[in-house]
């Protein structure tokens, strides 16, 4: 527990102020973290990010990232095509599985593929939000508290009055009463912030809310889910006592995409 908090504490400094500095500092903190992300998701799924395969997986998911990078002068996202490249990336993968005669099979690919997009469409988003948004910073910052908040609410609501499970075959201790108990703290955390700053509408607050609180626990499931698949405890063990870095960004990665498409945060 004590390497636990001083991980989280030091982490949580370090990442709040890129998230201030924003610009260079902010992009290029996106670019590590998504990188460490897709090396993770490809370990668990038996592939290699050092490979050809990898390098495709890559470059397609840096595809969708960068337009939303700031030191990018590529159109942002929403105003052009953000897929160029998975037509591309999906013939060579293809080719490949002839190349290594079967080695790397169809099912290689699919999961190739979904990385690169579960990952780069969700960083891109995240990053676009801090980049390209007029109030970048609160919003970024109103997302990932209700996201915690959410979290928080799940777990201590769950430990103390958690009986019904909520998806015992994905993730045994999650609780029906603790998800309710996160969306609801999510969504008080969200309106408060924003009724104290009074940047948003209060009926686009209360959407926010009510989106991170269910999308967030979903992209959590969506995670408990393929650790569960693939018999793993956690995604890595880059941030001691915390696990890898899709272990910490699976709410964000599902949120933010989803608040974007419901053009909640333009």
């Amino acid at each position: 527990m004590k390497q636990r908090i001083i991980t989280g504490g030091i982490g949580g400094i370090i990442f709040l102020s890129l998230v201030y500095a924003g610009e260079e500092w902010y992009s290029l903190l996106i670019v590590l973290l998504a990188s460490i992300g897709l090396y993770e998701f490809l370990r668990m799924a038996g592939l290699r990010l050092f490979s050809f395969a990898g390098l495709v997986g890559y470059v397609l998911m840096m595809s969708l990232i960068w337009p939303s990078l700031s030191f990018s002068n590529l159109v942002p996202i929403g105003t052009g095509g953000s897929t160029p490249l998975l037509l591309p990336a999906l013939f060579l993968l293809l080719f490949y599985t002839v190349v290594r005669k079967n080695q790397f099979q169809i099912e290689h690919v699919a999961l190739t593929l979904v990385g690169a997009l579960y990952i780069g469409f969700g960083f891109a988003y995240i990053a676009a939000t801090r980049n390209f948004s007029p109030d970048g910073f609160y919003l970024t910052m109103l997302v990932l508290l209700g996201i915690w908040a959410t979290d928080s609410g799940a777990y201590f609501v769950g430990r103390a009055i958690g009986k019904t499970k909520l998806w015992p075959s994905i993730s045994p201790n999650k609780t029906v009463e603790g998800a309710l108990g996160g969306l609801l703290l999510g969504l008080v955390v969200i309106v408060g912030i924003d009724l104290w700053f009074a940047v948003l509408p209060l009926s686009k607050a209360i959407l926010i809310g009510f989106v991170t609180g269910i999308a967030g626990q979903l992209g959590d499931l969506v995670e408990s889910a393929i650790k569960r698949h693939y018999d793993v405890k956690d995604s890595g063990h880059i941030f001691p006592g915390h696990g890898g870095v899709m272990d910490r960004v699976d709410s964000w990665i599902v949120v933010f995409p989803i608040l974007h498409v419901l053009h909640l945060l333009s």
